[in-house]
């Protein structure tokens, strides 16, 4: 454990080092600042993992003083055979990309342009297996020129950041866990957290809501899964459900119109151990063109699905494109209408909603995100996607989560479970809204909740318990009989609690009330009568 907090401490060193370089050099808070830290941070992290990796097939270099120098000794039939057992999560790298070399090669004229082409020839190396692709099929690659951020002095701003590269090593780090690698991440991106405009929904989801939605999801050992989430974000929702699977027995899909989250998702990805999954990361619309697709170009369908989606969004530009022959079983329940004034108002999370509702395999579950306002509609959109899940047998249950859940957001959530082999019912509703406690994250409160009551939403839960005004256990016929409600609150039992007392008890009880009902009026009178005589006083002066 203490190696593990130390590890921590350096790792959150580097990126501090590293945001220090870019303040440095004017990029402080600079809108492109995050690209240098995110891509500097996961070219150190592919060149450790690369020497790591070589290491273990071959223990001979690891007696080398000098790895990266026994590397370039090599023949380049020898090291295009070493590099070719090495597994699938790690890049391949050739000797003059290492950043040992950099280091010995950073008083060389016009630095800047050897440390960019390092890192566009490493992206085109790894570009078939790091690529993310646009719906329209265009590749991201891993890396892009970084140097031209920086307007001015450009070498010393390159050989800064090698500097302090070069000094830090991940190797002791790289047999952690799930929980190490989320803490970094978390702590990588936390500068970066929102977009601007505030457009999208918040990068990150707090790690007990993604946390409690996978183990909710995943019942006992599954295998050979994939897992998909159509509004991806940075992934936080994906890594704790490919945890929850295991890495190694789950394939991960996704897609999001913003390529700032896809780039910070495909790194969760590399941090992660889930590099086979890069190729299914998608930057695009997910709304009005999806890109997952099956052979016959049917929407392809997923075992497990989470999604925190944009709850409201104008997309009035797209709206009517919408509604076509093709989408009608997608949008069964209809698409927003336009406002006239507050257009980015349309509640576009019932457009997610739909479209993973429609996503899902016979056997599919899905936890969805979504404003507790949904659970209780009595019409429109909402209610009629609420009948769907009820008619068709396709729901596990409501969690309703305390207000300020999300530091971003004043909206209250609840996360609505799907489950298409729930025909039998057997529904938990639960009201979490009263748990956690309240601290200050910036100019914001936000309400945390803590690991015994992270615990008890999922066991409870997990368990199908019903606990007295926190959870009830309710079947398809009673939410008919609700209106449809999926508010526990509408559920629990009304207790009336009796009290046996003599009728001698009972009459001196009546002329108590009666006694203070008396003078309640006594004292109404004498009030009356000061504020007429006021009034009196005001009028003749």
């Amino acid at each position: 454990m203490t190696k593990t907090i130390e590890f921590e401490k350096k790792t959150k060193e580097l990126i501090d080092s590293l945001k220090s370089v870019c303040a440095n050099y004017g990029l402080g808070n600079d809108g492109n600042e995050f690209k240098i830290i995110t891509q500097v941070f996961l070219y150190k992290f592919l060149n450790d993992k690369f020497i790591h990796e070589i290491k273990i097939l071959d223990p001979k270099l690891t007696k080398a003083d000098k790895i990266e120098e026994s590397l370039k000794s090599l023949k380049a039939d020898e090291y295009e055979m070493l590099t070719s057992q090495l597994n699938v999560n790690t890049a391949i790298l050739k000797p003059e990309h290492f950043i040992s070399n950099l280091f010995a090669r950073q008083n060389e004229p016009r630095f800047a342009e050897i440390f960019d082409n390092t890192l566009l020839e490493i992206s085109k190396e790894n570009s078939k297996i790091f690529s993310v692709v646009t719906e329209g099929g265009e590749k991201i690659t891993l890396f892009e020129n970084l140097s031209k951020y920086v307007t001015d002095k450009r070498d010393e701003f390159c050989k800064a950041i090698i500097n302090k590269l070069v000094n830090f090593s991940f190797e002791n780090i790289f047999h952690e866990k799930f929980d190490f690698y989320a803490t970094i991440f978390e702590y990588l991106i936390k500068d970066y957290n929102t977009n601007s405009g505030g457009k999208y929904a918040e990068y990150f989801t707090p790690h007990a809501v993604a946390k409690i939605m996978a183990r909710c999801l995943v019942q006992g050992k599954v295998k050979n899964v994939t897992c998909y989430d159509p509004s991806a974000g940075s992934g936080t929702l994906l890594m704790n459900l490919a945890h929850q699977i295991g890495e190694d027995r789950c394939t991960i899909y996704s897609q999001d119109i913003s390529q700032k989250s896809s780039n910070l998702l495909r790194l969760n990805l590399i941090l992660n151990n889930l590099v086979h999954s890069i190729p299914n990361v998608v930057k695009g619309n997910t709304i009005l063109d999806p890109y997952h697709k099956d052979k016959k170009g049917k929407l392809q369908t997923f075992d497990f699905i989470v999604s925190n989606p944009p709850f409201k969004l104008d997309f009035s530009d797209y709206s009517a494109q919408l509604n076509t022959k093709e989408n009608h079983e997608r949008f069964f329940a209809g698409i927003p209408n336009i406002p006239k004034a507050k257009k980015e108002s349309m509640a576009i999370y019932l457009m997610f909603l739909q479209h993973i509702m429609h996503s899902l395999n016979d056997n599919g579950k899905a936890a969805v995100v979504v404003p507790t306002g949904f659970i209780t509609a009595q019409s429109g959109i909402e209610r009629k996607i609420r009948e769907r899940l009820v008619e068709h047998k396709m729901l596990r249950g409501v969690i309703s989560m305390p207000s300020n859940i999300f530091a971003t957001t004043g909206t209250n959530v609840s996360i609505l479970f799907l489950d298409k082999a729930n025909t039998k019912g057997d529904i938990v509703l639960m009201d979490a809204s009263k748990l956690g406690e309240t601290i200050k994250e910036g100019k914001n409160q936000k309400t945390v909740l803590r690991h015994e009551e992270e615990e008890q939403i999922i066991n409870t839960f997990n368990e199908h318990k019903s606990v007295e005004d926190f959870s009830v256990v309710v079947s398809y016929e009673q939410i008919k009989e609700k209106n449809y409600s999926l508010s526990a609150g509408q559920y629990f039992e009304i207790k009336l609690t009796h009290i046996e007392i003599t009728r001698e008890e009972f009459e001196n009880r009546i002329k108590e009330f009666d006694k203070s009902l008396l003078n309640l009026f006594n004292e109404s009178q004498i009030l009356d009568r000061s504020i007429r005589d006021g009034l009196k006083s005001i009028v003749h002066e």
